[in-house]
């Protein structure tokens, strides 16, 4: 971790393009401003946090909720292939 020491309107710069300004120092708070490019997110981390446990709480109710699906398109999620296209997926009686 690198450590430095800024005063109010002293800035860092990270990569090319974000630049981290100190805005004030109050007794128990520094207030920072952050310009970076609009591909860039910016969070607080426990935005961050919070946004992470959303996408796996969703990843994960999008998985259970393929065997609900399958069984509203009336098929089971063990039924095997799917016919062809054209097929009834039936035998033919011909043969």
């Amino acid at each position: 971790m690198l450590v430095l020491s800024r005063k109010t309107r002293d800035a860092i710069v990270i990569g090319h393009d974000v630049r981290v300004m100190v805005l004030s120092i109050g007794r128990d708070q520094v207030r920072l401003g952050i310009s970076a490019p609009p591909d860039v997110e910016v969070h607080r981390e426990e935005v961050y946090r919070a946004i992470q446990q959303a996408n796996r709480e969703a990843a994960t109710s999008a998985v259970e909720g393929l065997g609900g699906l399958a069984d509203v398109l009336g098929r089971s999620t063990d039924a095997g292939p799917t016919p062809e296209p054209g097929t009834t997926g039936e035998a033919d009686p011909s043969s």
